[in-house]
């Protein structure tokens, strides 16, 4: 007897063959939203516990997130630079965040952002373009 999936061709979904869809998923265990934090894109991490060593547990993405966040980045600067899809740092950072690696600072908001010399500098680079 055949089965509806029999005239697909044979391949293997492993290693790179599995492409990116598998790996951010299995990266946070199917988890699509942080257990805890409020993640924007601008939202800004930064580490305020180093890892003790490399046996620590974490995985190797996080441990990459906490030497990135020694300096505060954002949660877009460390998909970039992980080169992960952004839900997938959330869940991540949000991990760390309940291990006590990292702290959030939220931007300022726009009510905060008085100073003219923000502005000026905002228009120089853009004039700079």
């Amino acid at each position: 007897m055949t089965g509806p999936f029999d005239e697909l061709p044979d391949t293997e979904w492993v290693g790179d063959e599995a492409g990116a869809i598998v790996r951010p998923y299995v990266l946070t265990r199917g988890r699509t939203e942080p257990a805890s934090g409020r993640f924007d894109l601008v939202t800004l991490a930064v580490t305020v516990r180093s890892v003790p060593h490399r046996d620590s547990g974490l995985d190797p993405e996080c441990l990459t997130i906490v030497r990135l966040c020694q300096q505060p980045q954002s949660v877009a600067e460390v998909a970039a630079h992980t080169n992960l899809p952004a839900g997938t740092v959330r869940v991540l950072l949000g991990d760390l965040l309940d291990q006590g690696y990292i702290a959030l600072q939220e931007p300022h908001s726009e009510t905060d952002m008085h100073d003219e010399r923000l502005y000026r500098a905002v228009l120089d680079g853009l004039r700079a373009l």
